[in-house]
């Protein structure tokens, strides 16, 4: 029972339970103004700084993953389609969330020369401080970072790294050392170069792999017309079932999964664990309200645009890979290929490939950011990126399972702090969100 705590077990019911009471709070906040939020999509950033749009990208290179594919196929597969319904209303929790934390992040962040700097660590310290905790303010903050690097050299490197390393030499027989020398040469050199260098990156790969996913789903889709309707039906009918609303929170919280379990790989969208504030902070946004509702997109397009289309790749033809569903990444792929071809195939690991590299470049910047926090010296930056260079080479042979059990402890770890902390500062997420409704 201590292990299944510590490693996550209550963390799905507690994110639930705080997303729902900031619905409430908010009275739906930004959500009940739908045509104001897109509004703040079309607004141009200033010259020369980042954008809410690149620091966007930036989260999602974190939070779009393999389990996008994978968990949405073990949900499904547990909860029968009705499962998708209970994930897209799940991900209004999420959206509201994101919106908190990004927005605190924002309002919290630092300036330095190179810009916009924060993270869930600023705005806990702070909060702490102003309520007179300052020795515990120090360590908890600190606490927070060091939990975010560990996560970023367990779960954003050496799993990702694995990731990569098995899927290319699955398909195209390369040694997992070639792969992994590769992956280090392409990898430290853009790590080196900081925010700038990694959201530059993302900003191009990002778009492209997810466009590119799309439309391998929307031809699928079209091929299978005829049983679209079927699907879309079936999803509605079955909803209310007791295995569809314990799938569908399943799918929610472990879409970034690898393998079935609440904390497998984070949470779909990392809603709630203060890791995508850190990507956020970065933007030089209008106010702290305005990139919250980035962050409302950034859950949108993890939860709701791809993980409907895979699940719906999945139900139109259920027939053809029920049986894989004990494995969810052959499920996927057979889904593909099952329509389009073996060929299929071969995109499919691609995309597996692209998703975890960007992934693993966006935790090395978390990384980078939290030790930002311990300490200015360069000497620091420079071990670390060396540490995550052989943690890269380590994935690419193997993935030990303490590294699971240690990448859960963490996220959990960080996740039970920031909900504490963003419960404690709801004023001040109520206060930024109605100066943002009063601005024309």
């Amino acid at each position: 029972m201590v292990f299944w705590i510590l490693t996550g077990g209550l963390i799905p019911w507690l994110l639930l339970a705080v997303g729902i009471f900031f619905i409430i709070y908010l009275k739906g906040g930004p959500l009940r103004h739908p045509i104001r939020m897109l509004r703040e999509f079309t607004k141009k950033p200033k010259e020369g700084a980042m954008s809410p749009r690149r620091a966007l990208l930036l989260a999602l290179a974190g939070t779009l993953g393999v389990g996008n594919l994978v968990g949405v196929a073990n949900a499904v597969w547990v909860g029968g389609p009705g499962a998708v319904l209970w994930m897209w209303l799940s991900a209004l929790v999420g959206m509201i969330l994101k919106y908190a934390e990004i927005l605190l992040a924002v309002a919290h962040r630092r300036v330095g020369r190179d810009g916009f700097f924060g993270g869930s660590y600023y705005y806990i310290t702070d909060e702490l401080h102003r309520r007179r905790f300052g020795r515990l303010a120090v360590w908890v903050g600190g606490g927070v970072a060091v939990l975010m690097i560990a996560n970023a050299l367990s779960m954003g490197c050496i799993i990702q790294a694995n990731a990569v390393s098995t899927s290319f030499s699955g398909v195209f027989h390369v040694s997992p050392w070639v792969v992994g020398i590769l992956l280090m040469g392409i990898t430290v050199p853009i790590v080196l170069r900081g925010t700038k260098g990694i959201s530059a990156l993302t900003e191009v790969l990002v778009p492209i792999m997810t466009l590119g996913y799309l439309i391998l789903s929307v031809a699928v889709l079209i091929l299978r017309r005829e049983v679209l309707g079927d699907a879309l039906a079936s999803i509605f009918s079955s909803a209310f079932s007791k295995s569809a609303v314990g799938g569908g929170l399943l799918g929610f919280f472990t879409s970034r999964a690898l393998r079935t379990g609440t904390m497998r790989g984070l949470m779909s969208n990392e809603a709630g664990c203060g890791t995508a504030p850190t990507a956020h902070a970065a933007a030089d946004a209008e106010s702290p309200a305005s990139q919250g509702i980035w962050g409302i997109f950034e859950v949108f397009v993890d939860t709701v645009l791809l993980c409907t289309a895979t699940a719906l790749v999945i139900l139109v033809s259920y027939g053809d890979v029920s049986m894989l569903g004990e494995d969810g990444m052959m499920m996927c792929i057979r889904a593909y290929s099952v329509v389009l071809g073996d060929w299929a195939a071969y995109f499919f690991c691609a995309a597996v490939i692209c998703f975890a590299w960007a992934t693993l470049l966006c935790w090395a910047n978390y990384g980078m950011e939290s030790l930002r926090f311990l300490s200015q010296r360069k000497k620091w930056r420079y071990l670390y990126v060396a540490v995550f260079g052989g943690c890269i080479g380590i994935g690419a042979l193997l993935a030990p399972a303490q590294i699971w059990t240690l990448a859960d402890f963490a996220i959990t770890a960080l996740t039970t702090v920031n909900i504490v902390a963003l419960c404690l500062m709801r004023k001040r997420v109520k206060y930024e969100t109605d100066l943002w409704k009063l601005r024309k």
